[in-house]
């Protein structure tokens, strides 16, 4: 009887042994260290299980590849393709802790900064710096003139697509979930404070206010002035005079560093070139902020045709209504250049 309490006894140590050993292997020893300069992994889509492995192995929380291929597969988280996407890892986690918030998926998202994009490839390889598509990938989706059609899009006015704000996505979205979400965020932006009605009421679609305040996007700088310079153009527009905007015509010429517009811009033929073709160009000539759409749909009622900067280092223009009024603020700009020492 004393020989079999022995041999018992001596199970049960064995199996605490055990048990401490698993319990320390497998749940209590952390393997996710302090100090990580970035506790965020990515698992590109497709992966397999030995392409996770080597993710983890390079992070550094992975030290026994055999002990967490048996693990994974004891917790049902070994698949073909493995689960994608960006996790936040926390310092101290166990290799169970890690296993679990893996095979959870409960990504950690990014936020897609759009502002002041000029064109769609832009806009491609903007977004590719915070999604895991490639911006090749998306541009051939921007440019895929079958698709574009089906989500009411050409090539041309595709830019009046994107508002710019900040958008969170999850890290492993595709080109087509991206450009869904924007026609969400687009319908939902022209849905809200009456903008699609005010949009109406100038008998104008919102792909053509929006190449309007491309437009006055580039044309000035400061917000409180948007809405007469909006103003200027429509007033253009409705008496049939040619839009005359030195930023279509650097737009058609693709000279975006440009110190100042001249024949080399204004006579090139393109139909962006509002110096040469009445109406407006096929599309935004760049994305527009918010400020200037609204700038267009509350444009300010006025008699003014034509406006010239100020050069007085404000970034102000001086508005007229008549040619002679234009030609007087012309020579006040040329002064002002010449007080100023820049002529």
């Amino acid at each position: 009887m004393k020989t079999i309490n022995i041999v018992i006894g001596f199970s049960a140590l064995c199996l605490l042994v055990v048990g401490m050993f698993i319990y320390h292997k497998f749940v209590g020893a952390p393997v996710v260290p302090q100090g990580l300069e970035d506790y965020y992994i990515r698992i590109p889509t497709h992966s397999s299980f030995e392409d996770v492995m080597d993710i983890l192995e390079n992070k550094g929380v992975l030290k026994d590849r055999k002990v967490f291929t048996l693990l994974a597969e004891r917790m049902s988280y070994k698949r073909d393709p493995m689960r994608a996407g960006r996790y936040e890892l926390q310092p101290g986690w166990s290799l169970i802790q890690l296993i679990r918030h893996l095979r959870g998926g409960k990504q950690a998202p990014v936020d897609v900064i759009l502002t002041n994009e000029r064109l769609p490839e832009n806009v491609a390889a903007k977004a590719a710096r915070f999604i895991e598509p490639d911006s090749v990938d998306i541009l051939a989706l921007f440019q895929d003139e079958a698709y574009l059609a089906s989500i009411g899009y050409t090539p041309e006015t595709l830019m009046s697509l994107f508002i710019p704000n900040t958008y969170e996505f999850f890290w492993n979205t595709s080109p087509r979930s991206f450009v869904e979400r924007m026609v969400k965020e687009h319908d939902a932006f022209w849905n809200s404070e009456g903008r699609e009605k005010k949009a109406e009421a100038l008998e104008m679609t919102p792909q053509e206010v929006y190449t309007l305040a491309s437009i006055v996007e580039k044309e000035t700088l400061v917000k409180s002035e948007k809405p007469r310079m909006a103003g200027v153009y429509l007033n253009r527009l409705k008496t049939g005079m040619r839009l005359q905007a030195d930023p279509t015509a650097v737009f058609a010429r693709r000279d975006f560093d440009t110190p100042r517009v001249t024949h080399y811009h204004t006579k090139y033929d393109s139909p962006y070139n509002t110096y040469l073709y009445a109406g407006l160009p096929p599309g935004p000539i760049s994305m527009s902020s918010i400020s200037s759409i609204d700038a267009v749909l509350n444009a300010e009622k006025h008699d003014y045709i034509f406006f010239c900067a100020k050069g007085d280092g404000s970034g102000l223009h001086s508005f007229a209504k008549t040619l002679g009024g234009h030609n007087q603020n012309v020579v006040e700009y040329k002064r002002n250049l010449q007080r100023r020492g820049l002529r």
